[in-house]
C-alpha cells in the first residue's frame, strides 16, 4: 500500500492499493461511519420520462458515507453519496470495488491508535527478508522484497542454442543455483520464491542440490520474464502466504520471548498491571491482541484501550499489534494484553 497524501488534522488518508494484501487491511481500518471517496463507476440515467431514458456508465469522483464493508479476496465498501457531480442525487447508495491499482481517500473523525497501527503494517509488512526469482531458460531476474515493491538484484541472460538446448538449459539452471547459493550466504534469506512459466521451475529444482536452500524454497508460476513479471508474482497467492507464515513466525517468536520473561518477572500481562507500569514509565514494548480490540470495540470500551496505547505511544515505547493465529490465541490467554519491562523491579 502506498501512502499518496496524510491529513490526520483533517482526518484524511489517501492511498494507492499495491496488493490484494492491501484489501485486507484496509478491511480491517475502515469502518461504519468513515467516509471514502475517489474515482469510481456509476450508472447514469440520462433522458426525462421512465420510458424514454436511457442507462450509461461513467467514471465519477464521489464521496460515501460507509455503512457495509465487505472483504471476500475483493473489498467493497457501500454507504449513501454525500458528494457528487449534480446529476447524482445525494443519499443514493452506492459501492466502491476496491481492487489493485485503485486510489481511494479515507476519511474518519477519529483515527485510533488501532487504525494507524493496521496502516503502518500495511505499509511494513512487506519487510520480510524474501528473495524472488523470475525465470525461464534463457533469463533470471533476482530482486528483493522492500517495503514498497521490489528492488532488482540482477538480471542473468543465458546463451541457449536450440541445435543443443538440453546442455545450455542444464548450465544456465546450474547458473541460477549458483546464484541463489551467493545471494543466500550473503543475505541469508527466510524465503525464496521461485517462479517460472510452465515447467522451467521443475528443472531448476532438479540442480538444487542444497537442502537448506531447498526448504526455503516456494515455487510459483508467471506468464513471462519480463518487466512486469516480478509485479505479477506480488500479486500471487503463493507469496501472501509466504508473507502470512513469516509474520506467523515472528510474532510467535515474540510470545515465546514474552513467556520467558513473566517467568523472570521482567514482563507483566493485564489491563490492571500494564497501565501501572506505564504510569511510572516502566514499560518497553506494550502487546495487544487484536481479538481484544475487536472485543472492546464491540462492547463499546475500546477507548480506553486507545487511551492505553497513546500513553505507550507518548512515552516512546513500542505498539505491537498480535494478529496471526496462534500468536494471538497465546496472547488471549494472558487476558490479550501484555508488556515488556524496561528494568526488573525489586519486590523485596
Amino acid at each position: 500500500m502506498k501512502i499518496i497524501n496524510k491529513d490526520l488534522k483533517h482526518g484524511t488518508i489517501k492511498v494507492k492499493i499495491d496488493s490484494g494484501q492491501d484489501l485486507w487491511y484496509l478491511s480491517t481500518i475502515i469502518e461504519a461511519g468513515d467516509s471514502v471517496s475517489g474515482m469510481t463507476e456509476r450508472k447514469i440515467k440520462l433522458g426525462g420520462s421512465e420510458d424514454k431514458s436511457k442507462i450509461t456508465k461513467r467514471i465519477v469522483h464521489l464521496k460515501i458515507l460507509v455503512e457495509k464493508i465487505d472483504y471476500d479476496h475483493t473489498l467493497r465498501v457501500s454507504g449513501k453519496i454525500i458528494e457528487a457531480p449534480d446529476d447524482i442525487p445525494r443519499g443514493d447508495y452506492h459501492t466502491f470495488d476496491i481492487g489493485d491499482g485503485v486510489v481511494i481517500t479515507l476519511e474518519k473523525e477519529y483515527w485510533s491508535k488501532y487504525s494507524l497501527k493496521k496502516l503502518d503494517e500495511a505499509m511494513t509488512n512487506q519487510l520480510a527478508n524474501i528473495l524472488i526469482v523470475a525465470f525461464d531458460r534463457e533469463e533470471a531476474i533476482f530482486a528483493v522484497l522492500k517495503t514498497q515493491g521490489c528492488e532488482t538484484l540482477l538480471t542473468l541472460n543465458g546463451d541457449v542454442s536450440k541445435k543443443d538446448m538440453e546442455e545450455k538449459k542444464t548450465n544456465f539452471y546450474q547458473e541460477i543455483y549458483k546464484q541463489l547459493l551467493d545471494y543466500d550466504s550473503k543475505y541469508l534469506f527466510d524465503n525464496i520464491v521461485i517462479a517460472s512459466p510452465a515447467f522451467w521451475k521443475e528443472y531448476l529444482m532438479k540442480e538444487i542440490k542444497d537442502d537448506a536452500l531447498r526448504k526455503k524454497i516456494v515455487l510459483a508460476t508467471c506468464s513471462s520474464v519480463d518487466d512486469g513479471a516480478i509485479s505479477e508474482i506480488l500479486k500471487r497467492p503463493e507469496l501472501k502466504t509466504v508473507l502470512d507464515k513469516d509474520k506467523a513466525t515472528r510474532e510467535l517468536r515474540v510470545i515465546e520471548e514474552l513467556l520467558g520473561q513473566i517467568s523472570k518477572d521482567n514482563a507483566v500481562y493485564g489491563i490492571r498491571e500494564v497501565t501501572e507500569k506505564i504510569q511510572s514509565g516502566n514499560l518497553s514494548i506494550l502487546l495487544v491482541s487484536e481479538n481484544l480490540i475487536l472485543r472492546m470495540k464491540k462492547e463499546n470500551k475500546y477507548k480506553m484501550l486507545d487511551d492505553i496505547m497513546t500513553d505507550v505511544e507518548a512515552m516512546t515505547s513500542e505498539i505491537r499489534i498480535i494478529s496471526s493465529e496462534e500468536a494471538m490465541k497465546k496472547l488471549d490467554g494472558l487476558t490479550g494484553i501484555a508488556g515488556f519491562l524496561r528494568w526488573k523491579e525489586n519486590y523485596s
